[in-house]
């Protein structure tokens, strides 16, 4: 798919043929999206975005059914799911080069550095190219959009830029004379805007047009009068001199000659990526009319980013003189103005001896005078140890030195007036599982295979070994001096080796270039020489916030290290501006490399143990709290507000597992439902198992419950040991005590999705004394008492109750959970498009949730739809996206599922060697003991008997239905009755035919409502009618439906329990 947002919204399916987007808010939505391609967006973002400062009352919910109803229109271009779920939002899954925008901003900052690198041709090529993407003015027709004024205005200013650095090609190129008619125009259009006023004037004189040249500039200087009071730049009065003269354009301005300035150092490396950065940097320091005109301007960051390189890659673009001065070898503040008069190749003894009253000369002073008119750049490098003094050394300068510009370079601001920052993050990192193609595209990679390729000849990165170099970028926080360290060593390590030691990195990472500044030579030095310039309540804190293991509020900072919020507040500041821990909009992280080791300096005060706990306090705290919040209207928020502090939630447990079993029991017992509906599963089962071999023989006092939800955690995660069935059987002890209602409602759940339905219940009872989400539940739990009894007319009846119930309380996965049981009831009555319409939107709810396990179960139950109607391709896509989600979200989806379905599509389309491959796959899948991996798999005993029947081995294939009976005969006759019709089908086989049709009636008998239209039991009816005739066939399915559950056991040969 493809999408045109340069002019009237466009939407293209790959033919290129149009898609109708429907809605103007629906339309927004998705050209929000699209700005982002690939990339999640905040709920909070696209909320603002849409509706501004006036959201309607309930804005999350109004902004989820503009996205449900921009998958609708979506799936009339793609079958693919294009808005996918996320964590933190929501992602418009197309590559963004298939996003017009995006296109443009690549070809357009390609042709910018073409013409910088003086391939004025290429850049020309390039540039008309970004330009051709445009049909009319940005975001057109959405005008009213909150988000849509600002990114409009972004995007024409950005074609504007480009219209005039292709002019600027042009101009190099000597078109001349093509160009004064479009730069005409282009005045008249934008009459304050000095740069085309330039290139006109340029254009006319190199036409032979000078007096027409300097009306222009005359029109500039009039205009700018009367609207802006203020005079031409620099540079246009130098222009205007030069046409005045008839001369060729000035040079640079002459620089100081006494001696031989510090040139920029010069690099033996590449330099990769910082693309951004660098054009940043040098559009900063550029002419007003090109966004620039900064006179100071400041690189700020951690230490190992880059900062340095960056600066020296910015100035050496820059056209005229520059100055490097390198601050890092002094200590004292005071000899600042001595080192850059010795960069600028000025000895003391040059400039006038003497003072007032016999005193030494004004070291600044002299300096300044020497500089005034000249046109230079200064880069002072390393400014975050001598701030202080940097910061009045620039002040003076600039002040005093109208044509002098600074670059700088610092872990912290100089924090003086008229300074632009250029925050300069880690690298640009890829996520975990990418392929080796797409790691490759994100810089942190392109420079570990690059420095790598310098010590080891002919190293890249393939498929063999881009988990292992992505596991360093990543454990490295993208810092370049730090992944630079980590390429060296793959010099005598295999790259599987360097990262398996990243754990103790400050060893592995403690040889670098000897020819380094001692500060850039290890790893800790790089973060020793940043914890050197802290104050000592400043160091206390970094310490402390080693504890978190993501990112963290200034509520959890203060509540965790003990400070008030005022204090907190303050240094957090402190430790933000000094590049310590960066602040992302209301929370703050670490980079990993620095909370390393600030974690030792942690341990070595003696607090790690005490911090620890507290941090396992609050975050235990936050998990109670959000725990009857995730029953509700608020599920989203609190569901939201979890998963921001996952990782602080899982190191937390971790910890208490280990040191206080009693709050991992009750953590456990808060994060359950969170686990669940967040597809979060195998986190809890972990951190359950663990508990669980920490805890001994039983529940603690009074913790039962919690007990009870941490066994069935463990449980879920796979086979049984010894130890565990021993905990199940405890846990059976404690449920069989009367415990109504819980004080944990999701531990009702948890149960019967382990051990089944119970024998039947005092339900009303346990309606009068439940809250309203525990009515709704045990609504749902008798809706499937009632299916699995054989009462389908009861099943949907309480199916619906309890869905109405779920919804009115505001409660998603309830309503996800009652709507997949309608869907497959309406399935069952033959109506499939009603069927699929209920998954769709249960489907809708769960991904709102982020319930990545109940969207991938739920696609396969869709699939399971489709296969029933012969929907064969799109049954296929629902399996494969249901594979591709589990596996895109990292969540551990059971595959025995998707491979039974797939295993359906390939039998049913007539190869059952591929079927039969999917089967023993599916079966090989299937867990043990759990409730719903048992039903599983007596459906994949079902098909592998279907399979043996095709082959005409009625015994083989009788022998797979009864397995499947086995299972299913005494907890589910739903699922009975489909072992029961496939066992018609061997029973066929055999010549009994009236045995046949009196199995199909039995089946229709135990399930409450035949399945006439499935496609297996249809083709077993047919060949039943043929042989016995119409009139017997019908007395036989009749004698078979309505046998009572004695008789029926009895025909099954089975007795009665």
């Amino acid at each position: 798919m493809r999408l045109w947002v340069l002019g009237e919204l466009r939407v293209l399916r790959d033919d290129l043929s149009p898609v109708g987007i429907r809605g103007p808010r629906v339309r927004s939505l998705l050209v929000l999206l699209a700005l982002h391609a690939d990339r999640p967006v905040t709920v909070d973002t696209l909320i603002d975005g849409l509706y501004g400062s006036r959201p309607p009352g309930d804005a999350l919910n109004a902004l989820h059914s503009q996205v449900s109803r921009l998958r609708r229109e979506l799936r009339k271009a793609d079958r693919r799911e294009l808005v996918r779920s996320h964590a933190a939002g929501y992602r418009l899954a197309v590559d963004p080069q298939d996003v017009d925008a995006h296109r443009f901003e690549r070809l357009s900052a390609h042709g910018r550095r073409e013409l910088a690198a003086g391939d004025h041709g290429r850049a020309a090529e390039l540039l008309r190219e970004a330009l051709a993407l445009w049909s009319g003015p940005a975001l057109a027709g959405l005008a009213a959009t909150p988000f849509a004024r600002a990114q409009a205005a972004r995007l024409d200013e950005l074609r504007l830029a480009a219209l005039e650095d292709r002019v600027e090609a042009d101009l190099a190129l000597g078109r001349h004379r093509e160009l004064v008619a479009e730069l005409q125009q282009s005045v008249a259009e934008h009459p304050l805007r000095e740069r085309p006023y330039g290139q006109l004037m340029r254009a006319l004189h190199g036409c032979g047009r000078r007096a027409d040249a300097l009306a222009v500039f005359q029109d500039l200087r009039r205009a700018l009068a009367e609207e802006l009071g203020s005079d031409p730049s620099g540079d246009l009065r130098a222009l205007h001199l030069t046409v005045l003269r008839d001369d060729a354009p000035p040079g640079p301005a002459p620089v100081p000659a006494a001696g031989t300035r510090t040139p920029l150092p010069a690099q033996l490396t590449n330099f990769v990526g910082r693309r951004d950065e660098l054009e940043r940097v040098g559009r900063l320091l550029g002419p007003p009319a090109r966004g620039g005109g900064a006179r100071l301007v400041t690189v700020v960051g951690p230490g190992g980013t880059g900062k340095t390189r960056l600066a020296i890659e910015a100035a050496g673009r820059e056209a005229g003189a520059t100055a490097f001065v390198d601050l890092s070898g002094t200590r004292d503040g005071a000899g600042l103005p001595h080192l850059v008069l010795n960069a600028l190749g000025m000895r003391e003894g040059a400039l006038v001896p003497g003072g007032r009253q016999g005193q030494p000369p004004d070291v600044i002073e002299r300096l300044t005078t020497a500089l005034s008119g000249t046109s230079m750049l200064l880069v002072l490098d390393n400014c975050e140890h001598v701030i202080g003094e940097a910061a009045a050394l620039v002040h003076r300068l600039l002040t005093s030195c109208s044509r002098v510009r600074v670059l700088a370079t610092s872990r912290e601001a100089l924090g003086i007036t008229g300074e632009t920052l250029c925050p300069l993050p880690p690298l640009t990192l890829p996520p975990e599982g990418v392929t080796a193609r797409r790691a490759t595209e994100y810089p942190a990679v392109r420079l570990f295979a690059d420095r790598t390729a310098s010590v080891r000849p002919g190293f890249r990165v393939d498929e063999g070994n881009v988990a292992a170099v992505v596991r360093i970028c990543r454990a490295l926080d993208g810092l370049p001096l730090a992944i630079e360290l980590a390429a060296a060593r793959v010099r005598a390590l295999p790259v599987d080796a360097v990262a398996a030691r990243l754990d103790d990195r400050f060893r592995l990472l403690s040889r670098g270039s000897r020819t380094a500044s001692p500060r850039h030579r290890t790893l800790r030095a790089v973060v020793g020489w940043s914890w050197d310039l802290l104050e000592e309540d400043e160091r206390r804190l970094a310490m402390r916030l080693t504890v978190f293991a993501g990112a963290f509020t200034l509520e959890a900072a203060g509540a965790v290290c003990g400070l008030p919020d005022a204090e907190t507040v303050e240094l957090l500041a402190g430790l933000a501006d000094k590049s310590l821990i960066e602040d992302t909009g209301g929370r703050y992280r670490m980079l990993g490399t620095v909370r390393a080791f600030c974690a030792e300096r942690l341990t070595e005060a003696g607090e790690e143990e005490r911090l620890l706990r507290r941090h396992a306090e609050c975050f235990a705290g936050l998990a109670r709290a959000a725990e009857p919040r995730l029953r509700g209207a608020e599920q989203l928020r609190w569901l939201s507000r979890l998963t921001e502090e996952h990782a602080d939630l899982q190191a937390a447990l971790r910890w208490a597992v280990r040191g206080d079993q009693e709050l991992a029991l009750g953590m456990i017992a808060a994060l359950s439902s969170y686990w669940w509906l967040r597809g979060l599963r195998s986190d809890g089962a972990s951190a359950s198992v663990a508990l669980l071999r920490e805890i001994g023989a039983g529940p603690p006092a009074g913790l039962e419950e919690e007990y009870v939800l941490c066994v069935l955690n463990a449980a879920a995660g796979g086979a049984a040991d010894e130890t565990l069935r021993a905990h199940l059987a405890r846990a059976e002890r404690v449920m069989a005590e009367p415990f109504w209602p819980p004080r944990y409602p999701f531990l009702t759940v948890l149960w019967v999705m382990g051990t089944g339905l119970p024998r039947p219940l005092e339900v009303s009872g346990l309606l009068e004394r439940s809250d309203p989400w525990s009515g709704a539940l045990v609504r749902l739990g008798q809706g499937h008492m009632a299916l699995f009894g054989g009462e389908v007319t009861e099943a949907g009846r309480q199916f619906e109750r309890s869905l109405d119930e779920f919804r009115s309380q505001g409660d998603r996965w309830g309503t996800v959970l009652c709507l997949a049981e309608l869907a497959m009831l309406a399935g069952w009555r033959g109506r499939p498009e009603r069927s699929q319409a209920l998954y769709d939107e249960a489907l809708e709810l769960a991904g709102q949730l982020g319930a990545v396990e109940d969207i991938a179960d739920l696609l396969c139950r869709k699939g399971d739809g489709l296969v029933a109607v012969g929907e064969f391709g799109r049954a296929r896509a629902a399996y494969e996206q249901a594979a591709g989600t589990a596996r895109e979200n990292g969540a551990p989806l059971r595959p025995a599922a998707v491979e039974w379905g797939l295993g359906e599509i390939a039998r049913l389309g007539g190869d059952p060697r591929e079927a039969r491959l999917r089967y023993e796959a599916a079966l090989g899948a299937c867990a043990t003991g759990w409730f719903a991996a048992e039903e599983l798999r007596a459906r994949v005993f079902v098909a592998l008997g279907r399979i043996a029947e095709a082959e005409r081995d009625p015994a083989r294939a009788a022998e797979w239905h009864r397995r499947a009976l086995d299972v299913t005969i005494g907890r589910n006759l739903a699922g009975a009755a489909e072992a029961v019709e496939a066992l018609a089908g061997a029973t066929l086989l055999t010549g009994d035919v009236a045995r046949a049709a009196v199995q199909l009636g039995l089946g229709a008998g135990l399930r409450g409502v035949s399945r006439a239209h499935d496609p297996d039991v249809a083709r077993i009816a047919r060949q039943a009618v043929r042989l016995l005739g119409p009139d017997a066939y019908r007395a036989a399915h009749e004698r078979g439906r309505t046998m009572d559950r004695r008789a029926a056991l009895a025909f099954l040969g089975r007795a009665p329990g």
